[in-house]
């Protein structure tokens, strides 16, 4: 049935009208088409993806190969791929800092941050500052003074610690509240990681 004007036949059909607007919107595209095809010969970066990439992630001084797709966390990259399981996955949002990492020296949330992002840079777990037999001075500090409950929140503090102490090695005690405000102890033993923290920091962490 023809559109009407002012009580008079426009002459188009509803059918013509339709296949004018499917021509128009295959035109658009071959334009869109070749203007892509202009941005990758300027050259643009290929898109990667959706599948598995191989990247190489340097974890504790050692370069470790991972197959993962492009949306994979650090923070699953590591537990999952590479069996590091250290930082913990517990609110997967960025908030409690239980998955606390240090990447090039500065604490990251390793749920936050993707694993091809963390390509070439330098990764420090927990298991990078000490063993059960060689523990490092923050470490240490943990179990003397009890800073620690059902422990699940302990490995992102410690390496939250040590990182704070690297960059102040003598922080007051609001200095290390004010550094530690990333990580949540849903235990509550505040005090008892303050008192470690200032003991490795006596101690010459």
């Amino acid at each position: 049935m023809p559109f009407k004007t002012k009580g008079r036949a426009s002459g188009i059909s509803r059918r013509g009208f339709l296949k004018g607007v499917g021509a128009g919107t295959a035109a658009a595209g071959v334009v869109t088409g070749r203007s892509m095809d202009g941005v990758e010969a300027q050259g643009a970066s290929p898109v990667q993806g959706p599948g598995e990439l191989s990247v190489t992630l340097k974890v504790n001084g050692k370069d470790m190969a991972v197959s993962v797709e492009p949306r994979v966390t650090l923070l699953d990259a590591l537990r999952n791929r590479l069996d590091i399981t250290g930082a913990k996955k517990v609110c997967d949002r960025g908030t409690c800092g239980a998955c606390t990492v240090v990447v090039d020296g500065q604490p990251a949330y390793a749920c936050s941050m993707l694993a091809v992002e963390a390509v070439g840079r330098d990764i420090k777990t927990i298991e990078g500052l000490g063993t059960p037999e060689k523990m490092a001075a923050i470490q240490k500090a943990f179990v003397e003074h009890d800073a620690q409950q059902c422990g699940f929140c302990t490995p992102g503090f410690v390496v939250a610690c040590a990182s704070l102490l690297e960059r102040n090695p003598n922080p007051t005690r609001d200095e290390v509240r004010a550094g530690l405000g990333g990580n949540l102890c849903r235990c509550g033993t505040y005090d008892g990681i303050i008192d470690a923290v200032l003991a490795a920091a006596k101690g010459g962490a």
